[in-house]
Formats: C-alpha cells, structure tokens, sequence
C-alpha cells in the first residue's frame, strides 16, 4: 500500500503547493491543469498564474477552474506580463504548502510523482530539492523519448547518485528538461528564490541549491516534457540563442564564488565553453579558439590539482 493512500488522513500530510506559470499556452493549459487532479497525492493546492497571454490561455483556465474549484484548493491570477522568474516568484508567495512544485503550462504531471518526491524529501531532511526524470512527448502528445535526462540531454544519470556528482551534472552536464523539482519552502528562503530579470532561470537556482548539497535525486519520471516550436530553450534563431548564451555566461561567473574547489575552477571552465558556443554562433573564429583552450586548460586543472574528494561519495 501506497504511504499516500488517499484513505489516510490528509491532514497528517505536509502539503503540496503545484505552482503553474501560464503564457500562451491555449492548446495545452489543460492537460496541464488536468494532471494536477489526476495525480493520487491527496493534501495538495493548485496555483495558477496567467503572466499576460495574449491567446485564449487565461479564457482556457477560467473554464477549467470554474469546473473543478470544488475539487481542490485553487487559486488564479490573471495579470500584465512580468516573466517566468517574476512569475515563479509570485507564485511562491502565493502559495500554503510546505513543499512546492513548479510546473509549466505546456508540460503535464504524471501519476505517482509527487507522493514519490514527497517520500524522498521526507527521509532526507537535509535536502532541500529533489529532481527526478521527464519523459519527452511533441505538440501532439506523442511520446519521443523515454528519458528526458538520457535520450534528450544526453546525461549520466549515474552522476546524480552522489552530492559530487550532482555538484559536477549541474555545473557541467545541465540535464533537467522540464518542471521536475520538488522544493522546501524553506529551500527557497535560503537561496532568495529566482533571480528575476533572467530569461533562463532554472539554471541560476540549481546552481546555488547544488553549491549547498542542497539536491537531491530520484530515476523516476515525474512529468512529461513537451517539446514544441516555442520552446525557450530550443529555440533555433541564432540571435536569441546567443542571448541566452551570453544570460547563461554571466550565469556561471557570477556563482562561481558560491562553490569550492574543483567546482569552482569547474564552473568557469563551463563560462567558456559557454563563450566558444557564443563566439561559433557569431563566427569569430580567434575567440572561439582562445575560449576553448582555457575550457581544456581549466579542465585538466581541476583533475590534476583538485581531484575530487567525494568522487567515491555514498548515494543520496
């Protein structure tokens, strides 16, 4: 039997905050919103915010909660468009529960994940996040990939075993494709939630809660991925990406001081790797060719002069 069996007093239960950022998003919104009831965890509240869409998403949400505001705790905010970190952060201010899931208006639930990131979070009070896996589905629902880790990204899932390991994936192999985060409130408090003003903000806070051993892992998929023409992070537009890029640069430098070493002469390595991506998109050739020989001289310094104390690290 299930440790969240719904016949259980859900009173006894620490509560679930499932926190949707919404922005254009009409054809998807609610599959999103219909996940939230399908999954079995009973002590949960729903949060919803419409960041300014100019499509039919807010008429969308309006329906889906006038239908089910009798079937859980729900609250919806329609307002001008601040952006995702704005958002996120509003969201969280919004919110009751001690433990908070950030989701995506595109992206859906799956059945079990909360009770499951619940469950780890409850026997490892020390952390203060837990990730697990996605699997990745088109615009159609159809789904691409099993693994969002593995087959999208191209991860070694074996590296999140250990609090090195998640220290090194975060900072070098960034793998989290979609919303599959579960927080402590308290977490959140500590590291002064999302930096607002960023365009790719995940990135940002991983990195700070990583450079406390702040997270923690599951191998079970807890949402599903969708991959679309919209998506921020694919997109193709050769400004944009180096944007982002040029965003994710000043990322890295920036929390480089937050970490020890080796991971701190790691994280700068990634600020130039990150600067040859940028200097191939804007073809400047000498600027590509010097980035990459200080991401191999910074990487080889950090096997050679800082290996890794925990690389044998238990699992967490």
């Amino acid at each position: 039997m299930s440790a969240f069996d719904a016949s259980k007093d859900t009173a006894a239960m620490p509560l679930v905050s499932v926190l949707i950022p919404a922005f254009n998003h009409e054809r998807f919104v609610q599959r999103c919103l219909d996940s939230v009831l399908e999954d079995p965890y009973p002590a949960k509240e729903l949060i919803i915010i419409d960041d300014g869409s100019t499509d039919k998403t807010g008429e969308r949400i309006a329906d889906w909660v006038a239908t089910h505001c009798m079937d859980l705790p729900i609250e919806y905010v329609r307002r001008d468009n601040r952006g995702i970190a704005a958002t996120l952060n509003e969201l969280v201010a919004r919110a009751s529960g001690e433990f908070l899931r950030p989701g995506a208006s595109d992206d859906y639930l799956l059945p079990g994940g909360l009770a499951a990131q619940v469950r780890y979070l409850l026997s490892h009070p020390d952390k203060g996040a837990v990730i697990g896996d996605s699997i990745v589905i088109d615009q159609d629902g159809n789904k691409l990939h099993d693994s969002g880790m593995r087959d999208l990204h191209g991860a070694d899932k074996s590296l999140y075993r250990s609090d090195d390991g998640i220290r090194r994936a975060v900072i070098s192999q960034w793998a989290i494709g979609g919303p599959v985060a579960l927080m402590r409130r308290s977490a959140l408090d500590t590291v002064d939630r999302w930096s607002e003003g960023l365009r790719i903000e995940d990135w940002d806070l991983f990195l700070r809660l990583a450079a406390r051993d702040a997270l923690g892992f599951i191998d079970v998929s807890v949402c599903a991925y969708r991959i679309h023409s919209s998506n921020l992070s694919k997109t193709r537009h050769a400004a944009t990406r180096v944007i982002n890029l040029v965003e994710s640069r000043q990322v890295a430098i920036r929390r480089a001081c937050l970490f020890g070493e080796p991971y701190r002469t790691l994280l700068r390595a990634q600020s130039h790797y990150i600067g040859a991506k940028i200097s191939f998109l804007q073809r400047q050739w000498g600027a590509l060719a010097l980035h990459m020989l200080a991401y191999l001289s910074l990487m080889i310094l950090s096997k050679v002069r800082f290996p890794s104390a925990n690389h044998g690290a238990e699992a967490t």
